[in-house]
């Protein structure tokens, strides 16, 4: 299916995406970053599924979540009737299950509709061979310590929905079965999943009564969600879909829910985002404090703060979702998407140095501490630790936000030192960091240093834009990053912006750096980059006319990927994608309140 007909649910740990015919291609349980048993988005012949649409072929759908929710409701309209699905991972009243709990309610609304349904487990990211075990209460699948077990019901009655025979339909370990559909029928399939722990076997009618508690919590959950500003449907459904990607057994915020989707049409760019990425938590972190959303916030901080001091307080580009740091990347039996590979398990960008990371976690603790929280002292001194190290390596090269392979002197790289080390000037200025008097003056001797090399060395005149490193005519979309970091807001940006457009722009959308067109799709969050900094630089009407047309990017459903086609609007890369969707709420906030200051300059002008 293509990337943009799929739609995404979640429980606070897993996530699925369901595709518009109904079928689940993506489900690890019962954690996000488990093996999937159900992976069919990347192996459509072995990644497993679970299937459940009408019987012909031929019928329209309508599909949209329940206001306010992480919940998907699909309409099927055939030539007998109208069936509709409500498809949900189920929490429970205090928050999110123990167990992973897939829902899915099927109800008539009018006519009749044959159904049929089918799970069909696949195993191709692990190494441990599926089995089908026969218990007391039925049959459980097996995949090396991940159990999980089938229940349901039909029109009320408990046992009526049964496996059918998987020797005569593919095997031992598919479950599949078909009914019909009237007019108030209700039904009910749930798969529920565990790690390395008992089976909980859910009542399927507890279940039912969870799904409708399930779109309250999440309802629940929006209402505390503060924002009343522009393009605000496209500002919640991002903020929904960040949710997503809150591990909240850690705190932790993965950069995407899925593996392995490309980035291109051609292969070999097939990564793993299943990790919480320094820069996106921090950015996320960035978005839920200005919504004003104070758990979620504080989770992940402390979060990162410990898996940091854990780690041997040094920076990490990423850590797994547990706080542990991974252990390489892998190649899978996967396929790929429409073929496209090879598939990988885990991302090589970990080994890297990363030079911005620095200002991610800096910046964002300011902001933190700003928001009238209290920086504890084994933190401060992490901080500072960090700072000192910006100051000792900004002159290194580095692989660049973008993980490249060919180390350079990236022109982003310094901006990002200088925005840490002026966020760590910043806190020992109103208190929260208490460095010797020589280290800050260590600091403000290598802010100004940074000034000076990015001057000097990081703009070229001829092509009237900052370049992507010293000597190069190339440009770096990241560049855009630091309008709204305050390192230039001047005349220099606006002309690094309108070269950017120029040479990087497919329309409103926008590549990652020069040539990379030819490798890759547009990357979703650098026009959204774009929008921030045009604000940033006073050209607010420029900045919402681009912000218009960026918000009809996202899928029916408001779902952002990590790169989209120039030819042609594909989504490409993993979703959702977190960096995608933290952009588009970033930039509403910016060009929002770069909107009200320059009113209240106008103000007071007359």
């Amino acid at each position: 299916m293509p990337l943009r007909s799929y739609g995404a649910i979640g429980d606070g740990r897993t996530v699925a995406l369901i595709a518009r015919d109904g079928q689940i291609d993506w489900l690890p349980m019962p954690d996000m970053d488990s093996d999937p048993v159900f992976s069919g988005i990347v192996d459509s012949g072995k990644g497993g599924r679970i299937e459940l649409r009408p019987v012909d072929d031929d019928f329209e759908v309508q599909r949209e979540y329940v206001v306010n929710t992480n919940v998907l409701v699909t309409r099927f309209r055939t030539s007998s009737g109208v069936v509709q699905i409500t498809d949900a991972l189920v929490t429970g009243i205090a928050g999110r299950l123990p167990w992973a709990e897939l829902a899915r309610r099927v109800e008539g609304v009018s006519g009749s509709v044959d159904m049929r349904w089918a799970v069909i487990p696949g195993n191709t990211f692990g190494t441990h061979p599926i089995r089908r075990v026969e218990t007391l209460h039925g049959p459980v699948l097996r995949a090396a310590d991940i159990n999980l077990a089938l229940v349901g019901f039909e029109h009320g009655r408990l046992d009526s929905i049964e496996p059918g025979d998987g020797e005569s339909h593919g095997g031992p370990h598919r479950f599949w079965g078909e009914f019909t559909t009237h007019e108030g029928s209700r039904s009910l399939i749930c798969l529920c999943g565990v790690d390395d722990e008992p089976l909980h076997l859910p009542d399927p009618h507890v279940v039912d009564q969870g799904i409708d508690r399930t779109a309250r919590n999440w309802q629940t959950w929006s209402d505390e969600f503060n924002w009343d500003g522009p393009w605000s449907e496209a500002v919640q459904r991002s903020a929904l879909a960040l949710k997503l990607l809150i591990f909240s057994p850690t705190g932790a915020i993965a950069a995407a829910a899925t593996a392995a989707l490309p980035e291109n049409f051609t292969g070999d760019k097939n990564w793993d985002y299943r990790f919480a990425w320094v820069r996106d938590l921090a950015y996320t972190v960035n978005a839920l404090v200005r919504f004003g959303l104070r758990e979620e916030t504080q989770a992940a901080v402390s979060w990162l703060l410990s898996a940091l001091k854990a780690n041997g307080h040094t920076m990490h580009i990423f850590l797994n979702l547990d706080g542990t740091v991974p252990d390489g990347t892998h190649e899978t039996g996967s396929e790929g998407w429409r073929g496209i590979g090879p598939v990988y398990k885990g991302n090589p960008a970990g080994e890297q140095l990363q030079l911005g990371t620095y200002a991610d976690i800096l910046a964002i603790m300011s902001q933190y501490a700003a928001d009238g929280n209290i920086l504890d002292e084994s933190t401060g001194d992490l901080l500072a630790g960090f700072a000192d190290d910006a100051c000792r390596r900004w002159q290194e090269k580095d692989s660049g936000m973008w993980e490249l392979a060919d180390e350079q002197h990236y022109v982003s790289s310094k901006m990002g030192c200088w925005q840490a080390i002026d966020a760590a000037l910043h806190l020992t200025e109103v208190g929260q960091m208490h460095p010797d008097p020589d280290d800050v003056e260590f600091w403000k001797k290598n802010r100004d240093l940074i000034v000076d090399w990015v001057a000097e060395h990081g703009w070229n005149d001829e092509v009237g834009s900052y370049v992507m490193y010293p000597g190069s005519e190339k440009l770096d979309a990241s560049v855009l990053l630091h309008a709204p970091s305050g390192f230039d807001r001047g005349e220099r940006m606006s002309s690094t912006i309108d070269a950017i457009r120029r040479e990087l722009g497919a329309g409103p959308l926008v590549f990652r750096y020069s040539e990379v067109d030819q490798e890759e799709g547009t990357f979703v969050a650098c026009a959204f980059w774009l929008a921030s900094a045009l604000a940033c630089v006073g050209r607010q009407d420029e900045a919402v006319e681009l912000m218009d047309e960026l918000v009809r990017q996202p899928n029916d459903l408001g779902l952002l990927t990590e790169m989209i086609s120039a030819d042609d609007g594909q989504f490409l890369g993993n979703l959702p994608q977190g960096l995608s969707h933290l952009a588009l709420v970033n930039a509403a906030i910016t060009i929002d309140e770069m909107g009200r200051e320059g009113t209240t300059d106008d103000l007071e002008g007359q």
